[in-house]
């Protein structure tokens, strides 16, 4: 199993000098992919361009959206191009996750309506693969990004066995994700889909003497949300000393993921140096 990190896109307050080191020590440092997370009505760097800043200082590392919220881009062949442009300045590293979100106020900005967005998700994948599969609209490299599929769901299992190269889960535990990569794995043998679907997952870090403090402002900040209770249990399940992060990857890799993706509490790219010691990178 490879080992990622995500950038610090959604750290309020994390300069673009921070996002490009990261990036730059990321690579130095073994990571197979820099992943992001996704709002809009956050202090955050919009997903894409985040990872077209890292592209521009990077020559190997993976790039992924772990993951975009697709029904907020309402218009699919600009989301479809603007994935293309930054797979064809990477030469080829994109892969773009795709999840619903479900937060009110970031739908309410984009004068989408929650009620319906899975059908609109479905016809928005359809569109992009399908402009994918053209020469038409973006650069021509020869190759689309990987296609990823979040979400916990039936519904969401079998939309990667229809359209996906994989499937992510979220960073609920490796309990949870081994409920979504059984169910996976069996609805991609149902659709008659050949070889094994990509399997991504998601955790929560925070190292280092600030570890604690970090966590409080920064990712029980970002579920505030969710209400006190749930953010605090996404917060205490963050691994916040080697033994846990050594822990999550023997896990993860057990019940046969294929890429674990690291999100952080801080944007301090020291961050990025102590998760590859605590990793073994």
């Amino acid at each position: 199993m490879e080992i990622g990190i995500a950038l610090p896109n959604a750290i309020p307050g994390a300069s673009g000098a921070e996002l490009t080191e990261w990036a730059r020590r990321a690579e130095a440092r073994g990571f197979s992919t820099l992943g992001t997370i996704d709002r809009l009505v956050y202090d955050n760097y919009e997903p894409l361009v985040a990872l077209a800043a890292a592209a521009a200082v990077t020559e190997r590392i993976g790039l992924s959206t772990t993951v975009l919220l697709a029904p907020l881009r309402t218009n699919a062949v600009e989301l479809a191009k603007q994935a293309l442009s930054v797979n064809a300045l990477s030469g080829g590293r994109l892969t773009l996750g795709v999840g619903l979100g479900a937060r009110e106020d970031d739908y309410e900005v984009s004068g989408v309506e929650l009620k319906g967005r899975g059908k609109r998700f479905d016809a928005q994948l359809d569109e992009v693969r399908a402009i994918w599969a053209g020469d038409e609209v973006g650069p021509a490299l020869g190759r689309s990004p990987r296609l990823i599929v979040a979400g916990h769901a039936d519904v969401s299992f079998a939309r990667t066995a229809r359209i996906g190269d994989g499937w992510i889960a979220s960073g609920s535990g490796p309990e949870e994700a081994a409920k979504g990569v059984e169910a996976v794995k069996a609805a991609w043998r149902g659709a008659g889909r050949e070889g094994e679907p990509h399997i991504m997952a998601l955790a929560y870090f925070s190292l280092g003497e600030r570890a604690e403090q970090d966590v409080r402002d920064n990712l029980m900040h970002y579920y505030a949300w969710l209400g006190d209770e749930i953010a605090g249990m996404i917060a205490g399940g963050a691994a916040k000393d080697a033994d846990t992060v050594k822990q999550y990857a023997a896990a993860y890799a057990g019940l046969g993921c294929d890429e674990l993706v690291f999100c952080p509490s801080s944007s301090d790219p020291a961050q990025v140096d102590l998760l590859a010691d605590a990793a073994g990178l």
